[in-house]
C-alpha cells in the first residue's frame, strides 16, 4: 500500500493516483493539510483505503471534556443521560445477551 503524506488538494490526490501503480491509502485526519473529502471521492480517484485515524477519538474527547465540566459543575450525570449509550444499546451493539 502506498500512502502519500500531506497532499493539499483534490488535484494532487488525483494526480498522484494516476502516476503511481499500486494500492493507495488516503489519510483523512482533521485539522491537517488535506481538504475534507468523502471516502467515495477518494475511491473515485483510485484509493482503496481511507483512514480516519483521529475522528472518533476527537469526538469522544470533546464529549468527555463536556461531561467532566458538567460533573464538576453540577455534581451529577443526570442532565447527560440522554446523550449516553444505554446498557441495552451496548448489548445490542455487541450482540450480547446477559444470562
Amino acid at each position: 500500500m502506498i500512502f502519500p503524506e500531506a497532499l493539499e488538494t483534490k488535484e494532487e490526490f488525483a494526480g498522484f493516483a494516476k502516476e503511481v501503480n499500486g494500492a493507495l491509502v488516503a489519510n483523512m485526519t482533521e485539522f491537517g493539510k488535506t481538504p475534507y473529502m468523502t471516502a467515495d471521492e477518494f475511491g473515485g480517484m483510485g484509493y482503496s483505503i481511507v483512514l480516519f485515524p483521529m475522528t472518533c477519538f476527537r469526538v469522544a474527547m470533546k464529549a468527555m471534556e463536556e461531561a467532566l465540566a458538567e460533573l464538576k459543575g453540577s455534581g451529577t450525570q443526570r442532565s447527560m443521560l440522554d446523550r449516553m449509550q444505554t446498557r441495552e444499546e451496548l448489548y445490542r451493539l455487541l450482540k450480547y445477551s446477559p444470562g
